[in-house]
């Protein structure tokens, strides 16, 4: 691929989307061609999808369930948006992809990671992200975020026990050592500004590309 795929991942309430928000315009301001998208969603059935897996009613959802149903709203986000843009010689910076199915489900719904894993192969044949970056923020002080924000969605997962929280936070952790080239982390209970600049400096490592003129 021409591109650069960057996949972000933490546990609720982690600040994500604000470091992405950040990335995006500096990458933007250099030059670089970006493009920010979400899972699960991003495309018109992925986002029906979504509405499914995180519906607050949905309890009685089957972990297995819960798992092909993630897998299923990934392929038709990779085909229709990702592959597409890393073929035009994007940056994609994606907030979350297959490292939630296999923590969360894998892990956290004691699923196993290679049974997730391998449900997910088929979906996004072998499309992994040239770098994936933990923000690792604590269980207790991510949900804190999540219930004291105006406006942010709270769903299914977030409802979820403490315990349930606290088992992703320690699947991330053991992600990091399994796939320690890729998985990256970096300390996210840090102002948002101290974040992004080692989050850049993670991203300009795997960056092939050259922006159009140089950094600002």
């Amino acid at each position: 691929m021409a591109g650069t795929f960057i996949t972000f991942e933490g546990t609720e309430g982690s600040g994500k989307t604000s470091v992405i928000r950040e990335v995006k315009d500096h990458y933007e301001s250099i030059g670089y061609p970006v493009l920010v998208t979400r899972e699960p969603g991003g495309v018109r059935i992925s986002e029906k999808i979504r509405d499914i897996i995180l519906d607050r009613s949905h309890t009685e959802m089957d972990a297995r369930t819960e798992a092909l149903l993630f897998a299923a709203s990934r392929r038709q986000h990779l085909k229709e948006v990702i592959l597409p843009a890393l073929e035009e010689g994007k940056i994609v910076l994606c907030d979350r992809y297959v490292d939630s199915s296999l923590v969360y489900q894998g892990i956290a719904r004691g699923l196993g990671i290679d049974a997730v894993y391998e449900i997910n192969r088929f979906a996004i044949e072998d499309v992994l992200p040239n770098l994936t970056i933990f923000v690792d923020v604590r269980p207790e002080i991510g949900l804190a975020r999540v219930f004291n924000a105006l406006g942010r969605e709270v769903n299914r997962l977030d409802l979820e026990q403490k315990s349930f929280h606290q088992t992703i936070y320690d699947g991330y952790k053991d992600l990091i050592r399994r796939y320690p080239a890729r998985v990256k982390s970096v300390a996210g209970e840090r102002p948002i500004p101290v974040v992004v600049e080692d989050v850049l400096r993670l991203i300009d490592g795997v960056l092939p590309l050259k922006p159009k003129h140089g950094r600002v």
